[in-house]
């Protein structure tokens, strides 16, 4: 009897980036719906998330007030979405040469890690451009990313359509 143990050594395998784009766009809707759900209960209101996102490509001028701003609105959903999306795609080009997305379990230890990163690279990272997302380090923004990765991994295993198989 012979035990076959998957294998996640690097090999040429381009992703699905259809699947890749879809799967962030969806990872970053989720996200989005729970730090709504999250900040709509705070003091701050629902509207301080989409003015501190709105900030990177408005400017920190838009900081200045957490109401309700249509323009706000839509830079925020514009700037999340493509983040979703581009960030998607990154995940996907890391999972697809070395075979992550292989069973259930595997893809979603890889998202976990991937919102990991995510997480550190917003929060520790970026922060140094946008001093503002220093506010929203936290136990709740970290368990965002996370479920960010995880959903985006998990999406990407069951949308994609590999070259050559799993």
């Amino acid at each position: 009897m012979e035990l076959h143990i998957a294998s996640h050594h690097w090999e040429r395998r381009l992703p699905d980036w259809p699947a890749a784009a879809t799967s962030g766009f969806l990872a970053g809707a989720v996200l989005m719906v729970l730090e709504l759900l999250w900040t709509a209960a705070s003091a701050a209101g629902p509207w301080a998330t989409p003015h501190l996102i709105a900030g990177i490509v408005m400017g920190p001028e838009v900081l200045q007030s957490t109401t309700f701003s249509l323009p706000v609105v839509v830079a925020a959903l514009v700037t999340h979405y493509l983040l979703g999306i581009a960030f998607g795609m990154i995940l996907a080009a890391i999972v697809a040469p070395f075979h992550l997305d292989s069973s259930g379990g595997m893809a979603v230890l890889s998202g976990a890690l991937f919102g990991l990163a995510l997480y550190l690279f917003n929060f520790y990272g970026i922060e140094r451009v946008f001093p503002w997302f220093a506010d929203m380090r936290g136990w709740s923004t970290l368990a965002a990313h996370l479920l960010f990765g995880i959903v985006a991994a998990a999406s990407y295993r069951k949308m994609s359509r590999p070259q050559g198989g799993r």
